[in-house]
């Protein structure tokens, strides 16, 4: 007898997006870092090479034999969840998915040729229903989106780059490569957030859904707008010296910080720009042979400088007084790096065009894994 709960319907309605391009959702510094990726010397040469050599056949046929294939037979509903969302957005062949056994929450979306969507045991075993829908959405955006074939060459690299450390020098343009791959992968990760929502559209299933992968399944010992306020405190909290270290705790990363996430999806939930999508009006894949490359570059300037402008991040908010033209610069620095510049009154310390508005904004920093201390943090997406 056939679960109801497992038809292959939604189980509440949900608005379709028929033809919907990735532009409706991708975060304006995906599409800048993707750019920047692209222009890095040697990219081309090695991408064009490992696409012809990475092993995807084998890959393929590692989680055939070694993996349970989602189906109606198998995980029927996670298979329901991978149709929905491919229906609505779209996105013409579902791809296979596969549940592997891995006590750590994780999913991703790899593939050269055609996407793969791979969810871990303990992904499966934390979320309710609603948020792994928001899940299924995140990945099915990436496969829409085109990031499998930059993902599976960053695993591929990284892994590369582990066996040539030994060699001098011989690992110095790999992880180049690689830390240009990271850095516009944590940024895909706030676009393939957005297509999640568009699937899930329950902004409060995946707010539940970060904070489990933050927090584990105590949401009886959570609170959203506790959550959020941390992503405040971490981008406005410390000077100069907590700048850099966030910098460089986020470098080795392939995924932001969980809580700046929640922040920039609930930040993007409320902009008109979504509200929109949700209406009907969005770009459509067929226009995509007709945009601007143009207005692309101008709407990730844009972006920029308004994170700029907005940022409580004492970096950025230097940044936006240099800009400003600010004066006492040397004075502004040392006060900022040290922590000594509090309010600043007199001699120049007050900054000029300085943030206005109390938004909370992503940065460059935590999907679906946590990475464990001394872990790799490219092991999944």
């Amino acid at each position: 007898m056939t679960d109801a709960s497992h038809e292959s319907v939604p189980s509440r309605h949900r608005k379709r997006f028929p033809g919907i391009s990735s532009r409706a959702y991708e975060h304006p510094a995906d599409r800048s870092a993707l750019v920047a990726l692209r222009k890095l010397s040697g990219f081309d040469t090695v991408f064009k090479a490992l696409s012809g050599l990475l092993p995807e056949r084998s890959l393929r046929l590692l989680f055939l034999s070694d993996s349970v294939r989602v189906s109606d037979a198998q995980f029927a509903h996670l298979n329901d969840m991978l149709r929905d969302a491919c229906y609505i957005l779209d996105l013409e062949k579902v791809p296979p998915m596969y549940v592997s056994q891995d006590p750590r929450p994780n999913a991703m979306c790899i593939g050269l040729d055609e996407p793969i969507i791979v969810v871990t045991t303990g992904l499966v075993e934390l979320l309710d229903e609603e948020e792994m829908r928001a899940v299924v959405g995140h990945e099915v955006g990436h496969a829409l989106s085109g990031h499998a074939v930059y993902r599976t060459i960053l695993l591929f690299l990284t892994n590369l780059a582990l066996k040539v450390a030994w060699i001098p020098l011989g690992n110095v343009a790999i992880m180049a490569i690689v830390t240009a791959l990271r850095e516009w992968f944590r940024k895909s990760e706030l676009s393939a957030d957005r297509a999640g929502l568009l699937v899930g559209q329950d902004l409060r299933a995946s707010m539940r859904g970060l904070m489990k992968i933050a927090g584990g399944n105590h949401l009886h010992e959570m609170n959203v707008d506790a959550f959020l306020a941390q992503a405040e405190e971490y981008e406005k909290g410390g000077d100069l010296r907590d700048s850099v270290l966030k910098i460089l705790n986020v470098l080795p990363r392939s995924h932001p910080f969980t809580t700046v996430r929640a922040a920039e999806l609930k930040k993007w939930s409320e902009t008109r720009d979504f509200q929109r999508v949700m209406d009907g009006h969005y770009p459509r894949r067929d226009e995509d042979k007709d945009t601007s490359v143009t207005d692309s570059f101008r709407e990730s300037a844009a972006h920029y400088a308004d994170t700029v402008r907005t940022s409580k991040d004492p970096l950025m908010k230097l940044v936006g007084d240099i800009a400003g033209g600010a004066g006492d610069l040397g004075g502004k620095l040392r006060d900022r790096f040290t922590g000594a510049g509090g309010g600043g009154a007199g001699g120049g310390g007050a900054a000029k065009g300085g943030p206005t508005s109390s938004d909370t904004t992503g940065g460059s920093e935590g999907t679906w894994r946590r990475p464990e201390p001394g872990e790799d943090p490219d092991s999944g997406s």
